[in-house]
């Protein structure tokens, strides 16, 4: 389970802010971002469950019961999660939203790979920094992308 629960939330995290970013860098409409973020929570959640079912299939020492429990933690981390992005959209402006968002997502991230670095008996600093900063890569090519799109004339 701590696999689909990793992957569900990190996988979360990055995709929807990466989306979040690109589409309000590219449109600047509220609708449009929560339209994206439940696209994000619904397809891609089942998308991701998908990828770790088959991941988990082809290893053959993993058990029915296993697969399915990585399969359900997945789709249930991602979806719940990439939810929580919609909170801050509704309650906020776009761009305000916007920034509690990344400030939350990327917390989580960070907390998450403490854990796991602790769990690992690795320097935490390392392990949360490569996350952030792949993390910040994929928001930062995802806006500079909204940005080209928002230039493109119909």
């Amino acid at each position: 389970m701590c696999k689909g629960i990793s992957f569900g939330l990190t996988s979360a995290v990055i995709t929807t802010l990466g989306l979040m970013v690109g589409l309000h860098s590219g449109t600047h409409s509220k609708i449009v971002v929560l339209a994206g973020i439940l696209t994000i929570a619904i397809a891609d959640a089942f998308s991701d469950a998908l990828g770790i079912h088959v991941s988990e299939e082809a290893v053959t020492t993993n058990t029915t019961k296993q697969i399915w429990v990585a399969t359900i933690a997945t789709f249930l981390t991602k979806f719940l999660f990439a939810m929580t992005f919609i909170v801050p959209v509704l309650l906020l402006n776009l761009s305000a939203a916007i920034v509690v968002s990344l400030v939350w997502g990327l917390s989580v991230l960070a907390v998450l790979s403490y854990i796991i670095a602790r769990t690992q008996g690795k320097p935490p600093w390392k392990i949360v920094g490569e996350h952030l900063a792949i993390a910040t890569v994929v928001i930062a090519i995802t806006h500079w992308v909204g940005d080209w799109i928002g230039t493109i004339k119909n």
